[in-house]
């Protein structure tokens, strides 16, 4: 057995990941990526830009994606916790449209692999998270596009409390529904 766990998702492609970890009472370490025990797992590319963003409570980042140059990604948590999401937007896919969520964080060490063709986003859960990821192809702002985070089509279940107000970009305020984005 290697380094890692790779969980199958109800989407093809898309995979949570449990790194293992070596622990004692000095700390810990583990490895976040391997490209042989990636490639032997069936997700077989090459990432070409790291990103790190830092979040407060309620924030909501997305949900977003290149239509040129698509973005596969593997995302994880350092500090804190989010609900991330990947939603298929493959256009001949039998799960376009469907999302898969998970819990990240520094705590239980997961990671998500959204392949290219998704739509990815995420809510932070503690009061502050510190989130990173690994891309397969270079942002490109000339290629963004979103789609509206609470789109009834698509129907996320993001875990937002009673007492937690969403906080989102003016940009992500105005992205359009999954419909608009079907007829582009």
């Amino acid at each position: 057995m290697g380094n890692f766990n790779f969980i199958k998702t109800e989407i093809d492609g898309m995979f949570i990941v449990e790194p293992t970890v070596f622990g004692d009472d000095r700390g810990y370490f583990l490895e976040t990526y391997h490209y042989e025990e990636f490639k032997k797992a069936g997700i077989d590319t090459v990432f070409v830009q790291d990103n790190q963003s830092k979040s407060k409570r309620g924030v909501l980042r997305g949900l977003h994606f290149q239509t040129k140059r698509p973005q596969g990604k593997l995302v994880r948590v350092i500090k804190g916790e989010v609900f991330d999401v990947g939603v298929d937007l493959r256009k001949n896919s039998p799960t376009f449209g469907k999302w898969v969520g998970a819990v990240l964080s520094d705590e239980n060490k997961r990671q998500l692999y959204i392949p290219a063709g998704f739509a990815h986003g995420f809510l932070v859960l503690s009061d502050e998270a510190e989130f990173v990821y690994k891309c397969t192809d270079f942002y490109a702002p000339q290629n963004e596009g979103g789609i509206i985070y609470n789109d009834p089509d698509i129907n996320i279940n993001w875990p937002i409390s009673g007492d937690m107000e969403v906080l989102l970009s003016q940009k992500d305020r105005a992205l359009p529904s999954l419909k608009s984005f079907q007829n582009i």
